[in-house]
């Protein structure tokens, strides 16, 4: 197995620069998802990783060995498409030993890696099948033993689950994450849903416009966010954002002159800043029901989820969301004291959207 060592990586297609000196080491046998919004440059980097993508400048080393000008098929990689990407000519067997035979492995070998691979995604019933006779979830499971069978250094995955309806993502996710356990094998992962990048990655790699803001595990990401963008795009619903400012020794919602408390926020990190923007997440929203201490504020709308309830409503000029108890039943035009939980929020800067701690 490998490392993947990437060190002032550059990327660009004319004078357009998507990629501008990034660096990021990846462990052996580590489990990485790169997530991000379309077009922040996660893809492109993933198919520099696999060689489909020439580099502007950098080196990029798998293992101890620098990769640069070496073609995909000599990376010692496998790589698992969004579209499956399955000979529709072939049978099940054909596609996952195609790659076996062209590399003169002998058949007894092949035979027994493409079982093996069979029986570790429950796809040994569908050998005999071309691709057009699977489901979705098949075709991705039959890509992923293909992937599997040349035993590779390093795992690639690009959006893999895009093509799939809900329930079945959070299937295969699942079995994605028990494969990287079992094979103990570098997984990278792309993708765009940041559920996926939560559920499955030893560590996270969030970009924007081909730069690094934060790299970390799923833990880290969510509860202690490098800037205002990491903290935004991880977490659903997203996290709520209030301007607030100090006034004397208080931190106050500052909308319209209005000086609603923020009894959570301590004025210390706010004394040389004056002003900041408050991150808070819909879970950290405390129901106030027994002092004064909290903001009054009217639903707008109720979205009932079973297990928790999303309440709609407006608190100093934003739209925000709180996740409350079903058991309020909160209903639309209802008045709810809200405030939120010492110890749970985030202040950002507002010029530059980075932490303030």
């Amino acid at each position: 197995m490998a490392s993947i060592s990437i060190r002032n990586l550059v990327k660009r297609y004319g004078h357009y620069t998507v990629i501008a000196d990034l660096n990021l080491e990846i462990a052996d046998h580590e489990f990485v998802v790169f997530v991000g919004p379309s077009g922040c440059g996660k893809s492109t980097l993933l198919r520099i990783i696999a060689g489909l993508e020439p580099i502007t400048a950098g080196d990029i080393l798998i293992g101890d060995k620098r990769v640069n000008g070496v073609p995909a098929a000599r990376r010692d990689i496998a790589m698992v498409f969004q579209d499956y990407a399955l000979y529709p000519h072939m049978r099940v067997y054909d596609n996952m030993s195609f790659a076996l035979e062209l590399r003169g492995i002998p058949k007894a070998e092949i035979d027994a890696r493409v079982k093996k691979a069979a029986a570790l995604l429950h796809i040994e019933p569908y050998l005999d099948r071309k691709p057009k006779e699977l489901s979705g979830g098949q075709r991705q499971r039959v890509a992923m033993g293909r992937a599997i069978v040349r035993d590779p250094k390093v795992f690639l995955f690009d959006e893999p689950l895009s093509n799939l309806d809900a329930k079945l993502r959070g299937q295969v996710r699942a079995e994605i994450k028990a494969l990287s356990q079992e094979l103990k094998t570098t997984m990278v992962f792309v993708t765009h849903d940041q559920v996926e990048a939560m559920t499955m990655a030893d560590r996270i790699v969030v970009l924007q416009s081909g730069n690094v803001q934060q790299y970390d595990t799923p833990e880290a990401v969510y509860e202690r966010p490098a800037n205002q963008f990491v903290a935004g795009f991880i977490g659903s619903p997203t996290m709520n954002f209030f301007a607030v400012e100090l006034r004397g020794d208080a931190v106050v919602f500052s909308h319209d002159g209005a000086a609603a408390p923020v009894n959570a926020v301590g004025h210390a990190r706010l004394r040389a800043a004056g002003k900041a923007v408050l991150g808070v997440r819909p879970e950290h929203f405390a129901v106030i029901t027994d002092s004064s201490d909290g903001v009054t504020v009217t639903v707008k709308l109720v979205e009932p989820l079973g297990s928790d309830t999303l309440v709609h409503f407006d608190l100093a000029g934003t739209s925000a969301i709180a996740r409350v108890d079903p058991a309020l039943r909160p209903k639309v035009g209802d008045r709810l004291k809200l405030d939120p939980q010492p110890g749970k929020t985030h202040l950002f800067d507002c010029s530059n959207g980075e932490v303030l701690r």
